[in-house]
């Protein structure tokens, strides 16, 4: 099942990729949701999010709010409405991590699913459902990995230590247990 999504959603992507020419010009701008829209979204549909897999060791954030709170995980985030997934790319890996690289140096891992019982607002009647594109790197250059305000520290962790500890939340350790990285 995991396969037959990670094909659809990469074919997706490479034809929204291609067809980007296509598309109208007067698309309004990528923007951030109001609080009160993005509570809207998160108990009406999935978010679709990227996730990051810097490698030198494996680079992992404290995060600091819901969902995952306190748990060590995956940089990444939401892609904005009518942002390209390459601008989306861009913007959140330098937010996230300080680092800078383009999604065509990118390999792409797959489609995964997150699933929380909670949401970043704390909200009891509704629950988040991230559909998240991940995607690895090899961390080149002299850029220093800098926290932003979701992460309380980025620290980097050895595969094996990551894999064994009781901190690293299972939909990290997701992207390591599969063949495919």
């Amino acid at each position: 099942m995991k396969r037959h999504v990670a094909e659809a959603i990469a074919t997706q992507v490479i034809t929204t990729q291609f067809m980007a020419g296509w598309l109208p010009s007067k698309v309004s701008p990528p923007r951030f949701l109001s609080s009160a829209d993005l509570g809207t979204v998160i108990r009406l549909a999935p978010l679709i999010a990227i996730d990051f897999v810097a490698r030198d060791e494996v680079l992992l954030g404290l995060r600091n709010n819901e969902p995952a709170r306190n748990w060590y995980f995956i940089p990444g985030g939401m892609i904005l409405k009518n942002e390209r997934l390459a601008d989306a790319f861009s913007r959140l890996l330098k937010t996230e991590t300080n680092y800078a690289t383009s999604i065509d140096d990118a390999r792409f891992l797959g489609a995964f699913e997150h699933f929380y019982k909670n949401n970043r607002f704390g909200a009891p009647d509704y629950d988040t459902h991230y559909v998240v594109l991940g995607f690895e790197f090899k961390v080149s250059g002299t850029a220093e990995p800098k926290a932003d305000d979701q992460h309380g520290e980025l620290r980097w962790w050895p595969l094996d230590e990551l894999m064994a500890s009781d901190r690293v939340h299972k939909n990290t350790k997701a992207y390591f247990a599969s063949a495919k990285t």
